[in-house]
């Protein structure tokens, strides 16, 4: 009896020792099961994404591209960091002693990079809702959309895309809750427990910066649009509220301006923002650039010179048209085509781009006033209503995104420059070099390509020198031939008018405008071609002789001295006889012959020629400046204007229409600009 009342407290406390490591084993055993419940619904959750990326976005191309990017968004960049991620897990199984910490390491090391990807997915992920709710609206639509995710995952049921959508955003929120599942099955002491505690609360901050980002996003998305509205719609939208927030920010910035408070300083955002103005100045002084050199190019492809003829039956000229007709129609429409798709549209997708952060930038400004103003209240009274802690927390959003992300998108924004210019460059080799391919085979058939360099250069330079010089001889011959008179026609109900300015002002003042003129000043006055006025004063109030004061004889006004031009009255025939009968003797009553009228309008078939011309074949005939022509055709045998048949000195043949001036001849009654 002795010895088993010896025994017993032993055995009372052995008791808890034993229970103690039943706890231990049960711990570690849901331990194990929790870790194992990580890798499968891990691997499960893989094969899904999988599912998604593959069968079903494969089978919905019937679908816009544009729509597949939202719904899908970054997919394959979430399945690349969870397979690695996954496969790290797995390699965890063969260290069984070790594993809960590695576990946790491995979670600390894709911490950043679950961050990066899911928080792009999460911001997309309410415009792919979006999406799906439009589709829900076309019933044939939904019904083929329904039939693919059902046949590929038949657990997702009436959710259909819905189901498959919100996986990410499960399993991202759901890493917190499982490994602290695990740290609860880990005794505090187990060198793994501080690893564990830091990878929940890792992950709990990554959950936490993917809500901040979202929220950042749809601050973002709601100010990034640019729209086109009219002045109309802008009236519409103002009320009492919106004139109270302008007037407050307007108040809040004249007294910054006057220095009465002081202005929040961001040196970082500044300078930010300067290199983003910077960038998208370059962007549009390149677009402005590209704008004008496809101006160019078509300007350059609008003229054919070897489609005339030339009556050049043989020769370098021959050989010339052949080249250019080939370049214009193959080398160079191809360029323009290339320079268009792979240099103007990518720059003008490039300026759309920074449509966003423009308006984002100036947007800020009117919030970081709307901040400065709550942040005084805050410190005189030391609370704020929901609004205006709301108004903070839009500054801060739309200022820690423009922080954040700026330095990317100027850093992209070059990048695309950069290609765009290296693309430039290589379409203008390729031109020069397919132009240098086509013309090898014709520079070989021209007279002087066994000629060596600098004999040819030196034929060049002659060649040049007699071109100037003949160029100099047709200027100064040019200048010597006064050009035809320009005549207008006036407009039609003017004489009446015409007739009252010239008995208030006389001839002298009376002008007529050569071209149209549109007045931008409240002064200024708008008159069509032809109309006639009375100058008043040949310069304004400041003095400027380019802005003449006229009377219309109704209106006065002012308008450019350089539309104007002197006009003179050319009494009629009758005038004529009229004032020459006056001065005989009115006694005298014998008749006299009456002259014969001249006749008022001129000659068409009887010309000069206003340059000197040498023919260059059979077809054409020579013209001596001053020289008397008679035209017979006003046109050639294809109808083409710019050629005339003539008659000079008996001789027939063609001339440039643009060599012959009309005779000076008696003109209609009216009115005429000066000879």
């Amino acid at each position: 009896m002795a010895k088993h009342g010896a025994d017993e407290p032993s055995s009372r406390s052995g008791s808890p020792d034993r229970e103690g490591r039943a706890s231990e084993d049960r711990s570690l055993l849901h331990q194990r099961l929790a870790v194992r419940e990580l890798i499968d619904t891990e691997v499960s959750y893989l094969h899904m994404l999988q599912l998604c990326a593959s069968d079903i976005r494969s089978r919905l191309q019937q679908l816009p591209q544009g729509d597949l990017d939202v719904l899908f968004s970054n997919i394959d960049d979430i399945i690349k960091v969870n397979s690695r991620f996954l496969h790290d897990l797995q390699e965890t199984a063969s260290k069984e002693e070790e594993q809960v910490q590695l576990v946790g390491n491995i979670f600390l090391e894709f911490q950043e990079e679950l961050e990066q990807v899911y928080k792009v997915y999460c911001a997309s992920y309410d415009q792919a809702l979006l999406l799906v709710d439009t589709y829900r609206k076309e019933p044939e639509l939904q019904r083929h959309i329904q039939g693919i995710v059902e046949a590929v995952v038949p657990q997702a049921g009436s959710s259909g895309l819905s189901f498959l959508l919100v996986i990410p955003l499960q399993r991202i929120t759901r890493y917190p809750l499982l490994l602290q599942k695990i740290l609860e099955n880990t005794v505090p002491d187990a060198s793994a427990y501080p690893v564990l505690q830091r990878a929940v609360s890792a992950l709990q901050d990554v959950n936490t910066n993917i809500n901040e980002y979202k929220m950042r996003k749809e601050v973002a998305s709601k100010y990034t649009k640019v729209e086109q509205l009219t002045l109309r719609e802008r009236l519409a939208r103002i009320n009492t509220h919106t004139l109270s927030k302008k007037t407050t920010r307007l108040s809040q910035l004249l007294k910054q301006e006057a220095g009465l408070i002081p202005r929040t300083e961001d040196k970082e955002f500044d300078d930010l923002e300067e290199r983003f103005q910077w960038v998208s100045l370059c962007v549009t002084e390149l677009k402005n650039n590209v704008a004008a050199y496809l101006d160019n190019l078509q300007a350059f492809l609008y003229f054919r010179p070897h489609e005339y003829n030339l009556d050049i039956p043989e020769g370098p000229a021959v050989q010339y048209c052949n080249l250019a007709r080939d370049l214009h129609l193959e080398a160079f429409l191809k360029f323009k085509q290339r320079l268009e798709g792979l240099v103007w549209q990518p720059l003008c997708s490039l300026a759309k781009a920074l449509l966003g952060p423009q308006n984002l930038i100036k947007k800020r400004l009117d919030k970081l006033l709307d901040f400065e103003r709550v942040e005084e209240k805050l410190l005189e009274v030391g609370s704020v209503t929901y609004q205006e802690e709301a108004a903070r927390h839009t500054y801060q959003a739309l200022n820690s995104l423009l922080v954040a992300e700026l330095p990317q998108f100027n850093q992209l924004v070059m990048q695309w420059l950069g290609q765009i210019m290296c693309t430039f460059v290589t379409l203008q080799r390729d031109l020069a070099k397919q132009v240098l391919q086509r013309a090898e085979g014709s520079m070989a058939q021209l007279p002087h390509h066994h000629v060596p360099e600098p004999a040819f250069r030196k034929l060049v330079e002659d060649a040049l020198g007699r071109t100037s010089n003949q160029l100099r001889s047709f200027q100064e011959t040019f200048e010597k031939v006064q050009p035809p008179p320009t005549t207008q026609l006036l407009l039609p109900g003017s004489e009446r008018q015409v007739q009252a300015l010239l008995s208030r002002y006389g001839p002298g003042k009376l002008y007529q405008v050569t071209s149209n003129i549109s007045g931008t000043g409240t002064l200024d006055l708008t008159l069509p071609r032809g109309q006639i006025v009375a100058i008043l004063q040949n310069k304004d109030t400041k003095g400027n002789s380019g802005r003449w004061l006229v009377d219309t004889g109704g209106h006065r006004g002012y308008v450019p001295a350089g539309k104007l031009q002197l006009y003179h009255v050319v009494p009629s025939a009758e005038e004529l006889r009229r004032q020459a009968g006056l001065n005989k003797d009115p006694r005298c009553l014998t008749p006299e012959p009456s002259p014969a009228l001249v006749p008022s309008i001129p000659t068409v078939n009887q010309v000069i020629a206003a340059y000197p011309f040498v023919a260059r074949s059979s077809h054409e005939v020579s013209l001596q400046a001053g020289q008397p022509v008679t035209i017979l055709e006003a046109q050639d045998k294809k109808g083409n204007p710019e050629w005339s048949l003539v008659e000079v000195n008996g001789q027939r043949g063609y001339v440039p229409s643009g060599f012959l001036a009309r005779a000076r001849s008696p003109v209609l009654w009216g009115w005429s600009l000066p000879s």
